[in-house]
């Protein structure tokens, strides 16, 4: 905004989103909106949710992109494919799984046993290359929060992503123009608008209704939250 840097937060449950303006990167805006969350915690691999208690899974769309780009830089390192390729392995048949079943530990528990066996036969293994030491080193420091959602009911695997494209949009078109009160109140309004989408319920309508609770008159009208769309790899 007008050369100053600022960074927008965006929560969202899948039903929910709420965006909260904040001056700079650091979490406090976040710890100050999860202080009470006592779920589990999808994110990116931003170093700042670290400190987090609660349980967490990180978001697997970011590490297959990133992976895919590895795979990209270097075509011809047998231990970079070795690698990517038996996460991919992984990862499908746990979607697989998702799709037929849904998200439920009691059947997506089965594949905690392909995660040990991942870990052993892949990430174990000796790795010489720069690239292959880098890839095997964030999936051991990530261990703990890759799979989180083979242990819970309604956990995805993804993170906010796609609501965080409804402002992305904006701030393409903004182009730094705006001032921090209207970044603000155009947050406002879009939490409300993406909370009408994500509930099927239409935005102006809800406005010119007087009413209050986005859910309350979704089901007054007899309308389903929609689900909301993931990103292919």
């Amino acid at each position: 905004m007008g050369g100053k840097t600022a960074c927008v937060w965006v929560f969202t449950n899948l039903h929910e989103v709420a965006y909260l303006y904040s001056e700079s990167r650091d979490c406090e805006v976040a710890k100050h909106a999860l202080a009470d969350f006592r779920g589990v915690l999808v994110s990116d691999f931003y170093s700042g949710y670290d400190a987090f208690a609660c349980p967490q899974q990180k978001g697997l769309l970011h590490l297959m992109r990133d992976l895919n780009a590895d795979i990209l830089r270097h075509p011809y390192d047998e231990d970079v494919k070795r690698i990517v390729n038996g996460f991919a392995l992984l990862l499908k048949e746990a979607v697989e799984t998702i799709d037929r079943l849904g998200l439920k530990k009691h059947f997506l528990r089965k594949h905690k046993k392909s995660v040990d066996r991942f870990y052993r036969r892949v990430v174990a293994a000796d790795v010489r290359s720069e690239p292959a030491v880098k890839i095997k080193q964030r999936f051991e420091k990530n261990r703990d929060r890759l799979f989180t959602f083979l242990d819970y009911d309604g956990v995805p695997w993804n993170n906010a992503e796609h609501a965080i494209k409804a402002f992305a949009a904006l701030r393409d078109v903004m182009e730094g123009s705006s001032t921090q009160k209207g970044i603000e109140d155009y947050l406002v309004l879009l939490s409300v608008c993406q909370t009408c989408k994500y509930s099927g319920v239409d935005f102006l309508d809800f406005l010119r209704s007087g009413e209050k609770d986005i859910e309350v008159f979704a089901q007054r009208n007899g309308k389903k939250k929609m689900p909301v769309p993931v990103d292919p790899f």
